[in-house]
């Protein structure tokens, strides 16, 4: 299917969105959306035939346990609901630790990377397939941004993606951008990475900003896309042209013009790449050579005839275009690589959001630069799902924050860690001023009850808290 150029919509700029010139498609996030009606603004979009694509980012696929049922089960009911031709989601794990590993839940509040073994691969494929049968509609993953390598790796980002697509049909939905924050922080090549992927698979594109700080590439998605995210568009485009690109932006958002000022720069690094092709191609014709493959159409078109192992038997097969050897997939191979996959990632995502000990073979100042990256972003979370913290707490909320996530690890949603931080607070006899500390009480109590509090109580309240403050 043929998308277009798309941006991700989000509510802060959702007028914003509306009133784009030439916007063809947007992207929500899933879990940010109700499963049983839409924001108006989406209504109306998808009124003017704007498709509108769910993005998961909760489901962690490349985690040890397979996918959680309810969790699959509202990401299907938002695909229903929007009517969509695609739901993505991303390759990584998001939460580790529980009864395979005797350890108590861990949130990381993030897409963190699945180490690109061979183990790690056969556990991500099963719960690919999972995925697959439980979605009414085909499913498009998404390469991540990393700051940290697993040691050890076995393959390449390329051979991981292709040997995913070849055992399980999935699409991709590859990030430019994430290719470009690999080549900073990894030293990966985004011109191998996109060689030795199947671009055949691609069903559309994401483009965003970052930014670099101390030789380490932020991808931030709050800055504005740089011209080597870009070049790296421009690189992907030399290969196949790509069914749909679409603009992220999730914080920090920018005047309407400015958006409208990056989606042209993204049509013109495509229409140039483009251009470029058709001319190396044409001169390569003319010399007489030939041999040149033609452009693979886009993934879902009416003449799309590239073909992809099936599942059932790519699962038994026992070579692999990456090596020339792999092992066997089975059921009880599989259970052992989730325990062993399960121990190596809880051990990591401890280490970033709990203070233990590094896993050897870990680049330490890297673990140091991610753990201080998920203590920010979950401040960051937290302020914007409870805004009155901020307001109660005032400058001081951010240094008491993330001296309350140095212990206390995430182990359910933002909201679960906001009521956590307020009970540590008040549990510490803490804000020191009695005002602030009894706006805090009523915010707790208030959220924590099963009800919400009469409405004579918040204006009895609020009474109380006007005379005190004269």
């Amino acid at each position: 299917m043929e998308l277009g150029i798309g941006i991700g919509w989000r509510p802060e700029i959702s007028d914003a969105v509306e009133a784009l010139p030439g916007i063809d498609w947007v992207e929500a996030v899933a879990e940010n959306l109700c499963t049983d009606h839409l924001p108006d603004s989406l209504v109306r979009l998808r009124a003017r035939g704007v498709t509108v694509v769910p993005h998961g980012v909760s489901l962690g696929l490349g985690g040890a346990d397979r996918p959680d049922p309810a969790r699959l089960a509202d990401l299907a009911a938002r695909a229903v609901l929007l009517g969509t031709p695609l739901v993505t989601e991303h390759i990584a794990f998001v939460r580790a630790g529980g009864p395979r590993t005797a350890s108590p839940r861990l949130e990381a509040g993030h897409l963190l990377p699945v180490p690109r073994t061979w183990e790690a691969l056969d556990v991500l494929c099963e719960n690919v397939r999972i995925a697959q049968d439980s979605l009414p509609v085909p499913l498009a993953l998404e390469n991540i941004a990393a700051l940290i390598s697993w040691p050890g790796e076995e393959l390449t980002e390329g051979q991981f993606l292709a040997e995913l697509v070849e055992r399980t049909g999935v699409r991709l939905l590859i990030d430019v951008a994430n290719l470009h924050t690999n080549h900073v922080n990894r030293g990966e090549d985004p011109a191998m990475a996109l060689d030795e992927l199947p671009v055949e698979a691609i069903a559309y594109v994401h483009v965003a900003g970052g930014i670099e700080k101390d030789g380490v590439w932020h991808d931030t998605h709050a800055h504005p896309v740089t011209r080597p995210v870009l070049d790296v568009l421009a690189e992907l485009r030399s290969r196949i042209a790509p069914p749909g690109v679409l603009l992220e932006r999730d914080d920090d958002f920018p005047p309407a013009e400015e958006l409208a000022g990056e989606l042209t720069a993204v049509r013109t690094t495509l229409e140039a790449a483009g251009k470029a092709r058709s001319r190396s191609t044409s001169q390569t014709e003319a010399s007489g050579h030939g041999g040149v493959a033609p452009a693979a159409s886009p993934v879902g078109s009416a003449d799309d005839t590239t073909t992809t192992a099936d599942p059932t038997t790519a699962a038994d097969d026992t070579t692999t275009a990456a090596t020339g050897t792999r092992a066997t997939e089975t059921g009880v191979a599989v259970d052992g690589a989730r325990d062993r996959v399960a121990v190596a990632q809880t051990a990591l995502l401890s280490a970033l959001v709990a203070g233990t000990p590094a896993p050897e073979g870990f680049d330490h100042r890297r673990l140091g630069v991610q753990s201080r990256a998920l203590a920010a972003k979950r401040a960051d979370v937290v302020a914007k799902v409870a805004p009155e913290l901020p307001g109660i707490l005032g400058d001081g909320y951010r240094d008491a924050f993330l001296s309350y996530a140095r212990t206390r690890p995430m182990s359910a949603g933002y909201r679960r860690d906001a009521l956590d931080f307020a009970e540590q607070l008040l549990i510490a006899g803490r804000p020191a001023d009695d005002i602030a500390r009894r706006r805090l009480t009523h915010w707790w109590q208030d959220r924590a009850a099963a009800r919400p509090p009469r409405r004579t109580t918040r204006l009895v309240r609020a009474a109380r808290a006007a005379i005190a403050g004269r």
